[in-house]
């Protein structure tokens, strides 16, 4: 048991998006500080921000403005003290932070793999040639494409519940999900195909909490300290300077993982095509100590392999 903190005079409040899993996750969040801290569910209050990736469900993220729409309004409510933290999926966080916040705290990374989902429980083997298959992920369907060219593949955004319904309606015929949010929300009722990380490497952070503050908040940083998760530190210091040393955004199809052995952690890495047609992979291994290092050396051997026209955003030296 941490040294209890006095009841704050205001409940502390914490941001976050309003979708089940999200809320899922303050609600994990909220509960981990009040037994942390010995306190009461009313020391704290949930404040739902819409945000403008959630407004717009009918467009490709990259069109208006990629991973920054499911945060942007939130760091803004921060800045201007309307809340005091906020609890984000870090597979949807910007590698860069607005000045003034930090991103130091993560509570244990679920489980990282992809789900296949369709509605009776096959597989990606089972699906028949020209199958339609939805996904807003540029990751999962230049993966997706790489595997099985034949398919053909859909924009797919939305919630669980949403992407479920438009299963039901026909729309396509499947979808991919994250394991840890289906885990989260206990839908152990969606029928899903777990895909191991060795058939296909999940996005960077998938299934990681991770609780953003204030700088200069003393009171919040003290509290979060309490329920940071080392391990889970280590492995997206490394995801993270990977993503950023190829300049990464929720519109380019990068996939990593990185994975602690005793003192060592292991990163795997691999950029492709969005189209799928080429794939660049790269792994290595290294003390838990230099984790963010590793993870740009990685990152640079992957940009030197890839021609220039790899990535729109890929500027390769000549």
């Amino acid at each position: 048991m941490n040294t209890i903190l006095p009841t704050p005079v205001s409940p502390l409040k914490i941001g976050t998006r309003g979708s089940p899993l999200a809320l899922a996750q303050a609600y994990e969040t909220r509960a981990r500080l009040m037994a942390a801290f010995d306190l009461p569910e009313d020391a704290f209050e949930i404040v739902v921000i819409k945000t403008t990736g959630d407004r717009v469900l009918d467009r490709p993220l990259k069109e208006i403005g990629g991973k920054g729409l499911f945060t942007r309004e939130i760091e803004d409510d921060m800045l201007a003290g309307k809340i005091d933290i906020a609890v984000h999926s870090m597979k949807d966080m910007p590698v860069e932070q607005p000045e003034g916040l930090l991103l130091d705290t993560y509570l244990p990374r679920e489980d990282v793999r992809d789900a296949f989902v369709t509605l009776d429980g096959g597989t990606l083997a089972d699906l028949p040639e020209g199958s339609v298959v939805g996904s807003s992920s540029l990751r999962r369907r230049a993966q997706l494409a790489h595997r099985r060219p034949d398919l053909n593949l859909v924009e797919f955004r939305g919630n669980v519940q949403t992407r479920m319904k438009k299963l039901g309606d026909g729309v396509a015929a499947a979808t991919f999900l994250a394991m840890a949010g289906l885990n989260r929300l206990k839908m152990d009722e969606v029928p899903r195909t777990a895909i191991e990380a060795d058939d296909m490497l999940p996005a960077v952070a998938q299934g990681c909490i991770g609780i953003e503050r204030r700088a200069d908040d003393s009171r919040a940083a003290e509290m979060l300290e309490a329920i940071h998760d080392t391990a889970s530190g280590h492995r997206l210091a490394c995801e993270r300077a990977y993503l950023a040393a190829l300049d990464g955004s929720c519109e380019t199809p990068i996939a990593g993982l990185a994975e602690l052995e005793g003192g060592t952690i292991r990163l795997r890495g691999e950029i492709l095509r969005p189209d799928g047609s080429e794939v660049l992979t790269d792994a290595e291994s290294a003390p838990i100590e230099d984790a963010a290092k590793m993870g740009t050396e990685v990152a640079a051997r992957l940009r030197s392999r890839a021609p220039k026209d790899f990535f729109s955003w890929l500027d390769v030296p000549a």
